[in-house]
């Protein structure tokens, strides 16, 4: 059985540095992406645990960052405290002009046993990616 890993492609009116500085700093995360994010260093071996709360239930996000190529592509491991399976998140950068292409590749979902635990299920993070990088990194980085 071949799994496939989730995949989406954005184009957004904004330098790449701006685009790098949102997916990278605390603080711009935070306004748009992971609120209970306490700590994180783009810095490969760099970890941080929050939890956020999801349907009533707590998850506890264990992430660790494996590459960092400044302005080009960062990339951590995502998985949860008490639940099987490790993911890779890689975020990739490529500057068109005064614009930025971004795409994410998050795989490994099918390690979480969605079959288990239905609240780790592939759809479910492509609801999710959609929102974060269709919609809320979008209006961020062009406002």
């Amino acid at each position: 059985m071949k799994h496939e890993p989730f995949i989406i492609r954005r184009v957004y009116n904004a330098p790449v540095k701006k685009v790098w500085k949102a997916i990278t700093n605390i603080d711009q995360m935070k306004q748009w992406y992971m609120q209970k994010l306490e700590d994180f260093k783009p810095e490969p071996g760099f970890t941080t645990a929050f939890t956020v709360n999801n349907s009533g239930k707590d998850f506890e996000h264990l992430w660790k960052v494996v590459e960092v190529i400044p302005e080009k592509r960062i990339s951590y491991e995502w998985k949860y405290s008490g639940y099987p399976g490790n993911s890779l998140v890689s975020f990739e950068l490529e500057p068109d002009g005064n614009r930025t292409t971004l795409t994410l590749t998050h795989s490994g979902l099918e390690t979480f046993q969605p079959g288990l635990y239905p609240e780790l299920a592939k759809e479910n993070f492509a609801q999710g990616w959609t929102s974060l990088i269709g919609e809320q990194l979008k209006g961020f980085v062009e406002k």
